[in-house]
């Protein structure tokens, strides 16, 4: 894990691996950015030319290298590009700063510390560049074999060591507690992309239950495990239903932080189908490879709740972890069969493969007990909404207009990319069935819609609610990029988490 400090040394005269400096995109070249004066000065001011002679730009995500100045302990400065320098001063937005530490993190895999002298002007930049660094300094090396000799950055070198932020006043109430805050979040976010990332021959709703309760003891979260025995005495068809198939028992996980001073109850739930084969309704061949993916929606409700209590904000937040796993079997559902769910109303399946909103109705109807003031769900639930939005941005559709507005701005405030999406009416009509009060499937064209509106039928009435479609998202596939890995991405966990501080700081409804 990635240690960070803050510091108000000199960078000439730290020990370290790198000095990392900004590099703006200016109009005539490459601009050197605030924070990086005494690293300029060393050059003889020369900086920015010396980047340019090099090929440097100052576009962002780009990266420099290049040796110290003589009389630096550091042997290497590394400048990363911000993009557009800014026009009217010399601040950079939070996402920018975010983005440039990431990309210098994961350039300096393997080293043993750095010192970033990024543009610091307040507690708010400093929170974003440690957020960054953080989050780019990720690495998943459970299963690899890091001891063998040769093994390159990218095959088993571990991640950069030691952040020290340049710029940061270690003293400062603010800023100590920006950082304090980057720490948590991004410690509980990146334990939700090794969950992302673990085989599913190790992570099943099981083992993925015993993590929430460990994490519940460490950090005050109160958790409560319904297994096989509690589902099929609770009547969760839906759960139930999807899990059926598989020899990996599913579990409903209750995850409950609550503060005395506390005026407003969240309640988030998250899908999580720890392996989705499809089922009966099998999916075809190049489509199972990621699916350990599928439980990104929990993970992500699971790290918010537990970063909710580190923070100690003044909200309740409930996490609700809906576990199957969805596997082709003798004793799986099969399409045509009816579900009891819950909530006492009944599903015809037509397809296997549409589980997640099956076991997301029994844990939202289940939620809706206690009466929260918001719901969010959050799941990796439909290809229809990658194919409408890509593989960069999720989709967000609500009861109410002002909540889903809510929920987005709160997404572009903390860097994640999302859009408001409608609920049809006329969409619902697809789903009536003839057998059943609702089928599991309708229109195919606007299926991300359609699978709003089953989901919206098992809210409790006159209780907020939003659903977030992560499907493009949680998994990255492509290369890494800015403070993004390859593979699970913690996707939504930052929304989630600044939707809880709102809401206790009494700027959320």
């Amino acid at each position: 894990m990635t240690a960070l400090t803050l510091s108000t040394a000199a960078a000439s005269g730290l020990r370290a691996d790198a000095i990392v400096v900004g590099v703006a995109k200016g109009p005539k070249g490459p601009v050197v950015a605030p924070g990086a004066e005494a690293v300029d000065k060393a050059y003889d001011g020369g900086l920015a030319g010396i980047l340019e002679t090099l090929g440097a730009s100052g576009s962002e995500g780009e990266v420099t290298k290049l040796p110290a100045p003589s009389g630096f302990k550091a042997p290497v400065v590394l400048a990363v590009g911000l993009g557009a320098a800014p026009e009217e001063d010399d601040s950079f937005g939070a996402e920018a700063l975010r983005r440039a530490a990431g990309v210098a993190a994961r350039a300096l895999a393997g080293a043993k510390k750095a010192a970033f002298a990024l543009p610091v002007t307040d507690a708010a930049d400093a929170g974003a560049v440690a957020e960054g660094a953080l989050l780019g300094a990720y690495s998943f090396d459970a299963y690899k074999d890091s001891g063998r000799s040769g093994d390159s950055a990218k095959n088993g070198k571990g991640p950069l060591g030691e952040v020290t932020l340049l710029g940061g006043k270690p003293r400062d109430a603010a800023f100590k507690a920006a950082v304090a805050r980057a720490t948590a979040l991004t410690d509980e976010l990146n334990r939700a992309r090794d969950l992302v990332n673990t085989p599913p021959n190790d992570l099943n709703p099981e083992s993925f239950a015993a993590v929430a309760t460990a994490a519940g003891k460490e950090h005050g979260v109160k958790v409560q495990v319904f297994d096989e025995k509690a589902l099929v005495k609770g009547g969760f068809g839906g759960i139930l239903g999807v899990g059926a198939g598989s020899a990996a028992g599913p579990r409903l996980v209750k995850l409950s932080y609550t503060s005395s001073k506390a005026k407003k109850h969240l309640a988030f739930v998250g899908k999580g189908i720890t392996y989705d084969s499809g089922g009966i309704s099998l999916k075809p061949a190049g489509h199972n490879e990621t699916m350990k993916c599928d439980m990104a929606g929990a993970a992500a409700v699971f790290a918010a709740v537990v970063t909710a209590a580190r923070l100690g904000l003044d909200v309740n937040v409930t996490g609700w972890l809906a576990l199957a796993e969805n596997m082709p079997s003798g004793s799986a559902t099969r399409p045509g069969d009816v579900l009891r769910m819950y909530s006492g109303k009944t599903v015809e399946v037509l397809n296997t493969d549409a589980e997640g909103r099956l076991v997301l109705a029994d844990a939202l109807w289940k939620a809706s007990e206690e009466k929260p003031d918001a719901i969010v769900d959050v799941a990796t639930l439909t290809g229809a909404m990658v194919l409408a939005l890509g593989n960069r941005t999720f989709g967000v559709m609500a009861n109410d207009d002002a909540f889903r507005a809510s929920i987005v701005d709160a997404a572009e405030e903390v860097g994640e990319e999302s859009w408001p999406m409608p609920l049809p009416e006329h969409l619902r009509k697809g789903m009536d069935s003839p057998t059943a009060d609702i089928a599991n499937m309708g229109e195919r064209m606007g299926g991300g819609l359609v699978a709003g509106l089953f989901l919206r039928e098992f809210v409790g009435e006159g209780i907020t609610w939003a659903h977030v479609d992560i499907a493009g998202p949680a998994f990255n596939e492509a290369g890494p990029f800015g403070y993004t890995p390859k593979g699970g991405t913690g996707s939504a966990v930052r929304t989630l988490v600044r939707l809880a501080e709102l809401t206790a700081a009494g700027d959320l409804g």
